[in-house]
């Protein structure tokens, strides 16, 4: 860290240390411990603007309050088969390590439906595994190495990537935007495989129009990615559909304990037995309660919204044979952003 990176950090944590109640203790669950790499993290995601940077990160504080974040990990998905539902629909997963010691997440990307339950399970859902990662994985994972890992890496399966995908635009802005504003500069590499023409040719585009430090994030690997992904981790930590020597359909493998988006596979059997465990410690005398936890639901920045109506518009004109115009000129996509970078492709 430089010498103006580390000056813009101390000033911030100057700023941060005067944080009250009850934004403090939420503070506690947002950098366990690492402060000077969480607000580095809120830094980079306000190109080290000292004050954007505080009110960011102040914002989010008051958005766990309002939300009930620090309690999202006792509010488990019931009944199993309704959560069985939502792993199916929404294909996300914990495959396990890079030789760094990064967890390796892996999104099912092009098979991913959403259409098994309510906008307010899959939203609850992410944000579980957001917090489980921040709280639990991260913390095991630099006990571990001795050392602070607050980032992971993740495997994009474009595998069934379809024009059909536009349907979930809105959904997934809402949850890109989630984390633009409150869990930004968490992925310190994004690997996406399997990727169709479709993907490709929408890559073209708008690759050149990411800020460097984002493109720098963004893999595309070809095939399965399987032989490059292999120099950062071992074969057991590779996702299932990076497994095969072919490519094909992520969102089932040979045995369900291989299949990272499954709830049978041990990374979502710990997730949600975690879960069940703390609804029980926290309300010992009462039913676990059902219905999805409701959190207020941002307004994407009218930039986000531009591009994924401009992307939208390429789409079709793919699907109408007119190939990829050049209207996405002049914008820029927002670098925190999951979605724009990876899952509106």
């Amino acid at each position: 860290m430089g010498t103006g990176s580390q000056d813009a950090t101390n000033r911030f944590k100057a700023m941060m240390d005067q944080v009250e109640e009850p934004l403090k203790t939420t503070y506690q669950n947002v950098h366990q411990g690492y402060h000077a790499e969480t607000l580095a993290r809120f830094l980079k995601a306000r190109e080290w603007n000292v004050s954007k940077a505080h009110k960011m990160l102040v914002d989010c504080l008051r958005w766990r309050v309002q939300n009930d974040i620090d309690n999202i990990l006792t509010k488990p998905i019931i009944p199993t088969d309704l959560y069985r539902a939502v792993r199916d629909s929404q294909l996300i997963g914990m495959s396990g390590y890079s030789r760094e010691g990064l967890p390796v997440f892996a999104h099912g990307v092009g098979l991913s439906t959403f259409d098994k339950a309510s906008v307010h399970y899959y939203v609850q859902s992410h944000i579980q595994i957001n917090e489980y990662r921040d709280r639990i994985v991260l913390p095991t994972a630099s006990r571990k190495y001795g050392r602070p890992i607050t980032t992971c890496v993740k495997v994009l399966d474009m595998t069934g990537l379809k024009l059909s995908a536009l349907n979930q635009i809105k959904l997934l802005t809402i949850i890109s935007t989630i984390d633009d504003m409150n869990y930004p500069e968490k992925t310190n590499t994004y690997y996406i495989v399997n990727a169709p023409y479709i993907f490709s040719a929408c890559w073209k585009v708008v690759k050149p129009l990411l800020q460097e430090r984002t493109r720098k994030k963004v893999q595309v690997l070809s095939g399965n990615g399987r032989d490059e992904l292999l120099k950062i981790m071992d074969a057991a930590s590779l996702p299932h559909f990076c497994k095969r020597e072919g490519s094909g359909s992520s969102r089932h493998s040979e045995y369900a304990n291989e299949n990272c988006f499954s709830l049978d596979h041990p990374f979502h059997q710990q997730l949600y037995n975690y879960i069940k465990q703390q609804s029980l410690a926290s309300e010992p005398t009462q039913p676990i309660k059902q219905g999805s936890v409701h959190v207020d639901l941002p307004e994407p920045a009218a930039e986000g919204t531009e591009i994924a109506k401009t992307i939208e518009s390429e789409m079709h004109k793919f699907e109408n044979g007119n190939g990829l115009s050049g209207s996405l000129d002049g914008h820029k996509i927002n670098d925190n952003s999951d979605y724009r970078t990876t899952h509106c492709l």
